[in-house]
């Protein structure tokens, strides 16, 4: 009898004992991915300004382990964004795993912006995720735990302008440009980076636009698939990125808008 000791491609996407760190936890993309990855058997590393309690609920009726921890993400430095990894290392032995999703905009015309408003955007959108990637790295590295899975989340305004939100823009075309350079450098460490870029999600960040009925008649007309994206539309994703299903994929950005951007 002839046995096959090759894996089963469902069992690629196992996350069984690993480990994943996730910002911006608590609702929408962040806490729909969270519960993904807790699906597949990682454990979660919750991050958010609040609300934690009920998505570590949610996880742990999964199977899995959740602990939380309330952050700034904003005011990170090189010695917060450590002892923020150092912390995931104390709760879990091998956190391979990490999903840069916090987030925030900041809506109106370029000449009124402010500088204020551009570094507080550039702060959590795109120095928050190299602090906590580089931090995140370092420890993989020196604890020789790769394979590890850095996943960036990005945004269609990482290849598009945008209306009326110059810093979110920049910001998310930033971060596409961070996630490539950093997998030429990781990636030979056995550390991916990819990311995703969201089209329009029914989340908080687009509730201006469904709440206007002329703009959102104008945006779903453009998005074939004619509809609002749901943030459990970005979990297959995000476990395919984690898992050992994408151990050739890095430096990309898988694009989950819609059909948007091909219009």
């Amino acid at each position: 009898m002839i046995t096959s000791s090759r894996t089963s491609v469902l069992d690629l996407f196992r996350l069984d004992g690993k480990a994943a760190l996730i910002t911006g936890a608590s609702r929408g993309l962040g806490r729909s991915m969270a519960l993904a990855l807790a699906e597949a058997g990682a454990d979660i590393l919750a991050v958010d300004l609040d609300g934690l309690e009920q998505v570590a609920e949610e996880v742990r009726s999964r199977g899995v382990n959740c602990s939380t921890c309330t952050a700034d993400l904003s005011v990170l430095t090189q010695e917060t964004a450590a002892e923020l990894i150092s912390w995931t290392r104390n709760e879990f032995p091998q956190p391979t795993i990490l999903v840069n999703n916090a987030g925030i905009i900041r809506r109106g015309p370029a000449v009124e912006t402010t500088k204020s408003d551009w570094l507080a955007v550039m702060d959590v959108n795109l120095t928050a995720p190299f602090l906590l990637s580089q931090a995140f790295a370092l420890g993989v590295i020196a604890a020789g735990d790769a394979p590890a899975s850095i996943i960036n989340i990005a945004s269609i305004n990482s290849y598009q302008g945008g209306v009326e939100v110059p810093a979110y823009a920049a910001s998310k075309h930033g971060l596409l440009g961070l996630t490539r350079a950093l997998a030429n450098e990781w990636t030979p460490q056995g550390i991916r980076v990819n990311a995703i870029a969201p089209g329009y999600m029914e989340t908080d960040f687009t509730l201006a636009h469904r709440e206007n009925p002329v703009r959102a008649e104008n945006m779903l007309n453009r998005i074939p698939a004619n509809k609002w994206g749901q943030p459990e539309d970005l979990a297959g994703a995000a476990v395919f990125l984690a898992s050992n299903a994408a151990a050739y994929v890095s430096g990309t950005a898988l694009t989950i808008d819609g059909g948007w951007l091909s219009r």
